[in-house]
């Protein structure tokens, strides 16, 4: 179920929360959207929109009803009694995917907390059955809230302890890049929309076997190899991070600062494009949007528009290598096929040309302009 309230990113063929279901192991069997100029205090979208879904449910048989964008408690409560099926909303859904791939240490606490965050809110409803018990001859109360209390209580405890857990792994992270800093190391972070093909880029470089798969949120926990460049005579740190989606459920940008920590102290940010998707322009957005709430937005950048292969020939550039403005500021962009190769020397030739200006101690301007092409 999706609302269009007028924004610019609206999915109308809900494509997006298709495939997020798919890859939590859901069967989407129907869609449906609507227009509104805000939402429904009470039901999000309405109460005839809510009989229209309750209906389309009965009609195909769904067992669970998903919507697009972020549901309040009460709003979810509602609804649920209203259509008689279990609502979640985007938010959870990308809180599910991200708890049944995380695979470190790290990344299952990340995603505990952002978990146990997240249930905080909706304590209301998953303790309703309780709220108005009561305690004892004519008094209101009683058990109910008691268990309520208890209930709040034990997940505070539980994220606290998730956060102290958290703030030991962020110290071991931290001590590594001090090593890494001491050993003079060029440290380069992939980011990207997911589904951008970050991981194949990755393991197309350093010739490693990080998991990638044609889904989203294949990579969850940031891997990190050396990748040799041979015309800068030297190795630089290669790390493959956590894909950016629209809507990032804000407990996962907090909860996930650790992995972003990579992006953060990164020297330089290749920021890959899935050049085959007609909507990169606002998938570079919302990229930019992460990168600028977790203080990453004045690193160094080169553009890696990916998925050559899957372009058709009228599509194709002219030339695999150029500039394009991003937010008032032109950056160089490579066209690659992490699949096939296509382009990757020249993407290496430019990390090279990137590494030895920074050795040189060239202005930041110098430093950003493409290599010529290679002969």
């Amino acid at each position: 179920m999706g609302v269009d309230f007028g924004l610019p990113h609206f999915d109308g063929e809900l494509e997006e929360l298709g495939l997020l279901a798919q890859t939590a192991g859901m069967q989407p069997v129907a869609r449906i959207t609507c227009k509104r100029k805000a939402p429904d205090a009470a039901l999000f979208v309405g109460s005839g929109k809510a009989d229209e879904i309750r209906t389309l449910a009965q009609m195909h048989g769904a067992v669970e009803v998903l919507f697009d964008q972020s549901l309040s408690p009460a709003q979810q409560r509602n609804l649920e009694r209203h259509i008689e099926l279990p609502v979640n909303d985007r938010t959870l859904l990308i809180l599910e995917i991200f708890a049944q791939r995380a695979r470190s240490h790290e990344g299952k606490l990340q995603v505990e907390l952002a978990k146990l965050q997240y249930v905080s809110t909706r304590l209301v409803r998953r303790w309703s059955h309780l709220e108005r018990q009561t305690g004892g001859i004519g008094a209101r109360g009683g058990p109910g809230e008691k268990q309520i209390e208890l209930d709040r209580r034990m997940i505070g405890d539980a994220i606290k302890r998730t956060r102290e857990r958290l703030v030991k792994v962020k110290r071991q992270r931290s001590t590594q890049r001090r090593q890494r800093e001491r050993r003079d190391t060029f440290n380069i972070s992939l980011v990207g929309y997911t589904n951008a093909g970050k991981s194949t880029l990755f393991n197309a470089l350093v010739k490693a076997r990080a998991y990638a798969a044609d889904q989203l949120f294949a990579t969850l926990d940031t891997t990190t190899r050396q990748l040799y460049l041979a015309d800068a005579g030297r190795s630089v740190s290669l790390s493959d991070t956590v894909g950016f989606i629209r809507d990032l459920p804000h407990g996962l940008v907090d909860a996930f600062q650790a992995t972003l920590q990579e992006a953060i102290d990164a020297d330089l940010l290749l920021h890959v494009v899935d050049a085959s998707n007609a909507d990169f322009p606002e998938q570079m957005a919302q990229v930019e949007r992460v990168l600028q709430e977790i203080g990453a937005a004045d690193i160094p950048q080169i553009l890696v528009f990916n998925k050559l292969d899957a372009l058709a020939d009228e599509r194709r550039p002219p030339e695999l290598q150029d500039q394009y403005e991003v937010a008032g500021h032109l950056l160089p962009r490579l066209f690659v096929s992490a699949r096939s190769g296509e382009g990757l020397d020249h993407l290496r030739h430019a990390l090279a040309t990137r590494v030895l200006a920074t050795q040189l101690d060239m202005t930041p301007g110098d430093a950003v302009e493409l290599p010529d092409a290679m002969p």
